[in-house]
């Protein structure tokens, strides 16, 4: 139950969190950028099976790999690419904390 909460609330509490208090004036905005971050779960499809709930996402999917979390993190830092870059980061931050439970 703890780690349900932990993941999911992760995954849409602090990109709310984020938006409403960097981002006061377009935070609806923001927080719809971040939270489009969970789209990189589709590399799950690639999985066999899909899901195994013992299974950490990092370093195991495509789009969870250290090679693309380092390129989440360059996304950080142009302004353009930032709230896609926080949505990312937030996103791979949630599966390590649901890998940190196991």
């Amino acid at each position: 139950m703890l780690q349900t909460f932990a993941h999911y609330g992760t995954h849409f509490l602090v990109p709310l969190l984020v938006a409403v208090l960097f981002y006061k004036s377009h935070w609806k905005w923001a927080f719809l950028i971040m939270v489009s971050g969970m789209l990189i779960d589709l590399d799950h499809l690639l999985a066999t099976p899909i899901f195994a709930p013992n299974r950490c996402s990092i370093n195991f999917h495509p789009l969870h790999t250290y090679y693309a979390i380092a390129v989440y993190l360059v996304l950080l830092i142009p302004k353009k690419t930032r709230l896609v870059g926080l949505g990312l980061v937030i996103h791979i931050f949630a599966d390590v904390v649901d890998c940190a439970f196991m």
